[in-house]
């Protein structure tokens, strides 16, 4: 479940830049105003100017866009509900939801990961960052799959819609959750990495390598008698 998001996630961020791609100039404009930084018509940066498409070479099939999009949420959303639906039988979740003291000890090992302080706080299985973090992407996810289904029935799902604050606003919301997204996974393999290979490793294998010691001669003596 835990790699399956991985190739899932960056097709659908594959296809959804093919759905929103026009040759159009003023189809352009519509289509990415509100992937942009600025303030009322003032645009300090703009996400997809032409030459981003020009660079990449991309297509226009809009369709064929639609169609990976639409077919990898089911698989994104089916496995996010195994996920959730594993954690809460098994268990796990006891170790995922944060505490009360969770944001004090997220706040103390970011403090730690930038070399500000020594020592990370008493943790089970998961610190408070983990347990804050993981948690959020449950809902980061919830809110992948509203927006979308907002986005793509505007009209059937208008409730929906209405609720999120209109299809511009969904349109938003799900553009800035795929970079949260993207932000978690940058920031989730960084931690791996530096944690050492061996846990860089059983991330990617499910399987961790530990040293054995060799037993004392002493050891061999008791084992003998």
């Amino acid at each position: 479940m835990h790699w399956i998001n991985f190739p899932v996630l960056f097709t659908m961020i594959w296809s959804g830049l093919l759905i929103y791609w026009n040759d159009s100039d003023n189809a352009y404009q519509h289509a990415h105003r509100v992937y942009r930084l600025g303030l009322g018509r003032f645009t300090l940066f703009r996400f997809f100017p032409d030459w981003f498409y020009a660079k990449l070479h991309v297509p226009y099939h809009v369709t064929q866009g639609l169609g990976y999009h639409f077919f990898f949420m089911w698989i994104f959303a089916l496995n996010g509900v195994a996920w959730v639906l594993y954690t809460w039988l098994s268990g796990e979740w006891r170790f995922l939801l944060p505490q009360r003291s969770s944001l004090r000890e997220a706040i103390q090992v970011t403090l730690v990961d930038l070399h500000l302080r020594k020592g990370l706080p008493a943790q089970t299985k998961y610190n408070g960052a983990q347990r804050i973090a993981y948690t959020s992407v449950i809902f980061m996810g919830a809110g992948m799959l509203l927006t979308g289904l907002a986005i793509y029935k505007p009209t059937s799902a208008h409730w929906l819609t209405s609720l999120l604050g209109g299809y511009e606003m969904a349109r938003w919301l799900h553009f800035w959750l795929t970079w949260a997204f993207l932000g978690f996974f940058g920031v989730h393999v960084a931690q791996v990495m530096l944690a050492g290979w061996n846990n860089f490793r059983s991330m990617v294998s499910g399987l961790e390598v530990q040293r054995v010691e060799a037993p004392s001669i002493e050891a061999e003596r008791k084992s003998w008698r």
